[in-house]
């Protein structure tokens, strides 16, 4: 079986990615290879644990272009230097454009601390705690060019405690984040996720 070259986009501490790189190396995550880590944020954590394991790191400055654009294209160059077959958002603070999605399409995975589609965007954690709800949780869906709006792969329910603060859940839901990110890569590694419209049906 062919490996599969694995590239990750971040913007901050980069506990998902870790997560990838450790089933990857205990082979639950078999055929597959961080090839490059990237973040739009300078010296970022998730840099720091990419070198840790000897992946290349790179730190990509969108002010120094012109359009958002221009700095999806430097990105895709660096995919494709890299033989780049599965993007991975990892914390990725920006919504991907066109450049970037239409080479892709099919093949970028994003994971959100909510139970989408609820509390899509920013502070999903935050979000479904201020609104009171009882059960909150994680998904990983295909990204489109919608703001987290991509067909669901996996999701998992975290109860809401009464004694809960909105940084104890968000702390729940990573746990899960850190199981169902993994478990996804794998199952598109083995081929095994089909897109059938709105929905994703796993092939077993």
């Amino acid at each position: 079986m062919n490996i599969t070259n694995i590239a990750v986009l971040v913007s901050g501490r980069g506990s998902n990615l870790q997560s990838i790189i450790d089933n990857i190396e205990n082979s639950t995550i078999p055929h597959a290879s961080v090839q490059v880590v990237i973040s739009d944020v300078d010296g970022t954590y998730a840099l720091e644990r990419a070198k840790e394991h000897d992946i290349e790191a790179v730190f990509v400055n969108q002010n120094k272009y012109d359009t958002k654009a221009g700095f999806e294209t430097e990105i895709l160059r660096i995919l494709e230097a890299h033989d780049i077959g599965l993007v991975l958002l990892a914390g990725y603070m920006r919504v991907v454009g066109p450049t970037l999605l239409e080479p892709y399409k099919g093949r970028m995975i994003n994971i959100h601390p909510a139970l989408l589609p609820s509390f899509p965007g920013l502070h999903g954690q935050q979000q479904a705690f201020d609104h009171g709800v009882k059960v909150s949780g994680c998904t990983v869906h295909f990204v489109d060019d919608g703001v987290d709006t991509g067909p669901i792969i996996i999701q998992r329910c975290v109860t809401v405690l009464e004694d809960d603060t909105a940084e104890v859940l968000a702390d729940r839901i990573l746990e899960q984040e850190h199981k169902i990110f993994p478990e996804a890569v794998r199952l598109f590694v083995q081929g095994k996720l089909i897109i059938d419209g709105r929905k994703v049906r796993i092939a077993e």
